[in-house]
């Protein structure tokens, strides 16, 4: 891959390769909250972020209603493959446990939302200090164990992720 050209895959099957230039003949105007709208060659798209990563350069995007999944790849991402240095960067979390007894005061997550590292999960109390339980990683809420005002265990399991 030469520099100045970006590979770009689509659900895992369609591939492109533009360069700049080509990428250029868009012609894209933001209108709020992460909405596009996009011109290419008379023809009209809307386009919506709904998700992005960009440790791993990965998007969710809607045109016109339907969800794509993109993965944009540039020169440098071909050589580090290419030497084989490519690693994982982002920390997968599998289950939150309690650090301490104590009384949970508040659930912040729910089943089906994606939380990344840092993001607030639950407001656990312990000898009389609110403790925010964040998360240590990326991963999708599969299930609370817990209740608001419920007392627990140090170590027991509170939320489970996938």
């Amino acid at each position: 891959m030469d520099k100045g050209y970006y590979n770009i895959t689509i659900n895992d099957q369609s591939k492109f390769e533009f360069n700049a230039e080509q990428i250029n003949d868009f012609d894209f105007i933001e209108e709020k909250d992460g909405h596009f709208h996009i011109l290419k060659e008379n023809k009209a798209f809307r386009a919506e972020v709904v998700h992005t990563n960009f440790s791993n350069k990965t998007f969710t995007i809607k045109v016109n209603g339907n969800s794509y999944q993109v993965k944009i790849a540039d020169h440098f991402d071909h050589l580090v493959n290419q030497l084989g240095l490519s690693v994982v960067n982002t920390l997968k979390i599998t289950d939150v446990k309690a650090p301490m007894p104590g009384l949970v005061l508040d659930v912040s997550v729910k089943v089906g939302q994606l939380v990344k590292k840092g993001d607030g999960l639950l407001i656990l109390e312990a000898m009389k200090m609110e403790n925010v339980i964040k998360s240590s990683g990326e991963g999708i809420v599969k299930a609370i164990h817990i209740d608001y005002g419920k007392a627990v265990d140090k170590g027991q399991l509170l939320i489970e992720m996938e």
